[in-house]
């Protein structure tokens, strides 16, 4: 009966350190994601703003870039 409560226990104790663990995991990736994506974003809109636009090709380009 003792053994019983004891294992309960015990596999308590390890399922709550396990839990912790997780949470903390989780609770980190979502703080480093909530203050990264905001960054990255405003990155990518400066680069996409400043970026040189491609032109298209005249006819006369193709024709000397294929010969």
């Amino acid at each position: 009966m003792i053994s019983t409560l004891l294992t309960l226990f015990v596999v308590g104790i390890v399922a709550l350190m396990v839990l912790s663990v997780v949470g903390a995991v989780l609770g980190l990736a979502v703080g480093l994601l909530f203050k990264l994506i905001p960054v990255l974003l405003v990155g990518y809109v400066v680069m996409r703003l400043l970026a040189p636009k491609q032109k298209k090709l005249s006819a006369e380009d193709r024709a000397w870039l294929e010969s």
